[in-house]
C-alpha cells in the first residue's frame, strides 16, 4: 500500500470510511490510493461512521478515483474506470491482472494464484503488498488457505480492514465462493 508515496503527496484527497479512511492521490503521473486504519477500539464503533469526501483536488483523476472510491464505500458493486497502471515487474503485472479478475464475492486464495501463474504463494503475496491501487486492483480479495491472511503489509488493524471489505461485498451480494 506504500504508504511513503501516499505520506510525499502534494496533492490527495481524504475519504472518510467505515474502517478510518482512504487516502487518493498522484504521485509522478500514477494513481495512488492508501487505506487507512482507525484504532482498534474506534473501529467497534465506526460501523455506521458517514463516508464522506473531506476535500477536493484540482486533479481531475484524483477527483474521478475519489468519486469512484466512495461510491464502492456505499455499494460495493461500483465499477471502477479509473486506469488501474502502476509501475511493477512483469510478475507483479501478472499478479495484479490476476486479482483485478477476480469477480466481486469471491475469493482466490495465494496458492490457486500462484498455481494459476506458475508461481510461488509467497511471490504472490509479495505483488498483493506492492499493489498501489487496493480496491482497484483487489487485494482483499486474496486469502490464506486457512484464514485471511496478510493485508496491508501487516499495518496495524490491516486484517480489521481487509475483513470490513470482503464482509461489506458479502452483505452486498449475498455470499462468497472460492
Amino acid at each position: 500500500m506504500m504508504n511513503a508515496n501516499c505520506q510525499a503527496l502534494s496533492d490527495a484527497v481524504l475519504i472518510r470510511a467505515p474502517f478510518g479512511g482512504v487516502r487518493v492521490g498522484v504521485h509522478e503521473s500514477q494513481l495512488l490510493i492508501e487505506l487507512l486504519a482507525l484504532p482498534e477500539t474506534a473501529l467497534v464503533l465506526s460501523s455506521q461512521r458517514n463516508i464522506a469526501l473531506e476535500s477536493i483536488s484540482s486533479n481531475s483523476l484524483i477527483n474521478l478515483a475519489a468519486k469512484q472510491v466512495m461510491q464502492y464505500l456505499k455499494q460495493p458493486a461500483t465499477v471502477f474506470s479509473v486506469p488501474a497502471q502502476q509501475s511493477g515487474t512483469a510478475f507483479q503485472q501478472k499478479v495484479w491482472q490476476a486479482i483485478a479478475a477476480i469477480p466481486r464475492g469471491q475469493t482466490r486464495t495465494y496458492s490457486q494464484l500462484a498455481l494459476a501463474l506458475g508461481s510461488g504463494p509467497r511471490a504472490v503475496a509479495n505483488a498483493c503488498g506492492a499493489n498501489r491501487l487496493p480496491l482497484v486492483v483487489p487485494c482483499h480479495r486474496v486469502v490464506a488457505k486457512n484464514g485471511l491472511g496478510g493485508f496491508m503489509q501487516g499495518a496495524r488493524n490491516g486484517l480489521l480492514i481487509k475483513q470490513w471489505l470482503l464482509q461489506h461485498e458479502l452483505n452486498n451480494d449475498g455470499g462468497y465462493t472460492r
